[in-house]
C-alpha cells in the first residue's frame, strides 16, 4: 500500500474511532449539559469544554455508547442536582461529594436502576430523602453525610437488598428506624451518627452478618440496645454513646474476634471490651514475634 493511501486508511480510521466515542443518546448529552448549568460549570476547578467530545469531559465515563460514570468529587460544584440526571438510564456512579450542592436530592435518581454508587457527602443538599427506593436494585453504597437533610428514612429502603453501606450521619433525619432495615443483610457499614433519630429500635440485627461498623451515637434512642448485635462476628467498630438507652443486657458477650473499637453510655461495658481488644492486640503482636523467631 503506498504511504498516502496508508496515511489517509489510518487518519479515516483514527476520526472513525473518535467519532464513534464520542457518539452518546442526545438525552444523555442534554442531560450532562443541563447538570453543567445547573451546578454553576464554568465555575467549577476543572471544567468541561462542550467542544470536545463527551468521553473527553472531565470526571465523564462512558461505556457502550452510554454514560455510566459521573464523577466530580472536590471540583466546586455550585448548585442543584437537576432532575435531568434521570436521563443518564445507564449510570452506574455517582460521585458528586465534597462540593457546595443545595437544594433538594431530585426524586428521580432513584429511576436510576443501574446506580451502584451515590456519593453526596459534604454537601448542604437539604430536604427529605426519596420516599421510593425500590427500583435501585442494584445500589451498593449510599453515602450523604454532612449534609442537611430532614425528615425520616422511609421504609422502602428496605428494599435495596443490594447495600452494602448507608452512611446518613451528621444530617438532620429523625423519627423511629423503619423495620425493614432488618432485611438489609448484606450491611458492611451503617453510619447513622448525629441526628435525630428517637423511641426503641424495634428490630434485630442478627441478620446482618457481614456488618463490621456500626454507628448510632448521638441520637435520641430509648430503651434496650437493639437485639442482635452481639452475635455478630464482623463487628470492628460500634459506637452506641450519646443516647438514652436504659439496657445494655443484648451486649454484655461480643461474640467479634475484630472489634477494635466499642463506646457507648455504660463505662463497665467500654472497659470491658477495651480490654479485651488491648488482649487481643498483644496475643497477635506475641504470636508475629513467635513466628518471626522461628
Amino acid at each position: 500500500m503506498k504511504p498516502k493511501l496508508l496515511y489517509a486508511t489510518v487518519l479515516f480510521f483514527l476520526l472513525f474511532q473518535i467519532h464513534a466515542i464520542a457518539q452518546i443518546p442526545k438525552k444523555e448529552k442534554s442531560a450532562l449539559i443541563d447538570f453543567y448549568n445547573s451546578t454553576n460549570g464554568d465555575s467549577w476547578t476543572t471544567k468541561w469544554d462542550m467542544n470536545t467530545p463527551v468521553n473527553q469531559w472531565y470526571g465523564v465515563e462512558i461505556r457502550k455508547d452510554h454514560v455510566v460514570g459521573l464523577g466530580l468529587f472536590d471540583n466546586n460544584l455550585v448548585g442543584k442536582i437537576p432532575s435531568a440526571l434521570k436521563n443518564l438510564k445507564k449510570l452506574e456512579v455517582l460521585d458528586l461529594a465534597f462540593n457546595t450542592l443545595g437544594g433538594e436530592l431530585p426524586e428521580e435518581l432513584t429511576q436510576l436502576a443501574h446506580l451502584k454508587v451515590v456519593k453526596l457527602e459534604m454537601n448542604n443538599i437539604k430536604g427529605k430523602l426519596p420516599s421510593n427506593f425500590t427500583s435501585m436494585v442494584n445500589l451498593e453504597e449510599f453515602i450523604m453525610f454532612n449534609n442537611q437533610l430532614e425528615g425520616t428514612i422511609p421504609e422502602s429502603i428496605g428494599a435495596v437488598k443490594t447495600l452494602k453501606i448507608l452512611n446518613l450521619s451528621s444530617n438532620y433525619i429523625g423519627g423511629q428506624l423503619p423495620k425493614s432495615l432488618a432485611g438489609l443483610i448484606n450491611l458492611t457499614n451503617l453510619s447513622l451518627f448525629g441526628n435525630k433519630f428517637e423511641g426503641e429500635i424495634d428490630f434485630s440485627f442478627s441478620g446482618m452478618k457481614n456488618l463490621s461498623e456500626l454507628v448510632l451515637a448521638f441520637n435520641n434512642f430509648e430503651g434496650a440496645v437493639p437485639d442482635g448485635i452481639q452475635s455478630i462476628e464482623e463487628l470492628q467498630f460500634v459506637q452506641l454513646q450519646g443516647n438514652n438507652f436504659t439496657s445494655f443486657e443484648g451486649i454484655q458477650d461480643m461474640e467479634s474476634i475484630d472489634l477494635v473499637a466499642f463506646e457507648s453510655d455504660n463505662d463497665q461495658l467500654n472497659s470491658k471490651y477495651h480490654e479485651l481488644h488491648e488482649i487481643d492486640s498483644r496475643t497477635a503482636d506475641t504470636k508475629f514475634e513467635d513466628e518471626q523467631e522461628n
